[in-house]
């Protein structure tokens, strides 16, 4: 494993989340990533091998084990990780996008001309929805995967005994599993880290909506909107004078219409005036 590179996908996507993100990510790496790897592979190992019932006839051994585990935990616990880690990876590359757009548009303009994102790591637009949905995908995985828990081994939770009556088993034959208890503890741990997760990620959508409804209210009684960039130019009608212009009194503009309000010129001279907004 590349630790190096796994250092800075994780600086990137702690970078850019909330601070319920970087609670959920800590979760994610230290009490889910870093327990499977170091407990969980080797509480399970080959568990097939490990799997014991009290006959000798070919085949039922297999068969029994087949139907308790047609899915071995940590091959479900491993996916659940991969697809629940992914969406946040999306949110590093769409900040990545941004800086690569911003930068060729510097290269084409100018280093003087007005940025196209006042923030290209601010959750705005775009990178909003983006980051927004990839907390739905992440919620929907861990309530996935824990429904597949249950379903699939219909919440046993690791009996010391079970029961098969598979073909081609005679008849009831009991079967053993190792370690059952240290398999259960594990079990319980690790569905509750995925609550724990999808308890922070639920905050951090509500944190989201009500941090958006909050900036579009005060946004409703300001004079001035944010994340929009503008230059003001004026040129005397001769054409030979140019100059930044900055108005005396404030720039006023909501819903893409512009407003200068009380500004003086030299009445000598007559000034036009170019007002240019990027959105």
């Amino acid at each position: 494993m590349n630790w190096g590179f796994l250092e800075g996908l994780l600086s990137g996507v702690n970078k850019y989340s909330t601070a319920f993100g970087r609670i959920w990510l800590a979760i994610i790496f230290i009490f889910r990533l870093l327990v499977f790897l170091v407990a969980c592979e080797k509480v399970w190992g080959d568990e097939q091998k490990d799997f014991d019932c009290n006959t000798r006839q070919p085949g039922c051994q297999n068969v029994c084990y087949d139907h308790y585990y047609p899915v071995a935990y940590t091959r479900l616990w491993a996916l659940q990780l991969i697809f629940v880690t992914c969406p946040s990876l999306l949110v590093t590359l769409h900040v990545s996008y941004r800086d690569d757009r911003e930068r060729k548009h510097r290269q084409k303009h100018g280093e003087d001309c007005p940025p196209l994102y006042d923030d290209t790591g601010k959750k705005r637009g775009g990178l909003w929805w983006t980051y927004f949905l990839s907390l739905m995908f992440k919620i929907s995985v861990d309530v996935v995967f824990i429904f597949l828990l249950f379903y699939i081994y219909e919440a046993t939770f690791f009996p010391p005994v079970v029961k098969c009556r598979e073909d081609p088993c005679p008849n009831v034959v009991d079967c053993y599993i190792a370690r059952p208890t240290e398999k259960k503890i594990f079990t319980i741990f690790m569905v509750v880290t995925s609550f724990v997760c999808i308890l922070l990620s639920l905050c951090e959508i509500i944190y989201l909506c009500g941090k958006r409804f909050w900036e579009s209210c005060r946004g409703g009684t300001t004079s001035c909107g944010t994340g929009n960039a503008f230059t003001m130019i004026r040129t005397p009608l001769n054409g030979t004078h140019s100059s930044p212009y900055t108005p005396a009194s404030s720039l006023a503009f909501s819903s893409g219409n512009i407003n200068i309000l009380d500004y003086s010129v030299n009445q000598s001279i007559k000034y036009h005036v170019v007002v240019t907004v990027w959105p």
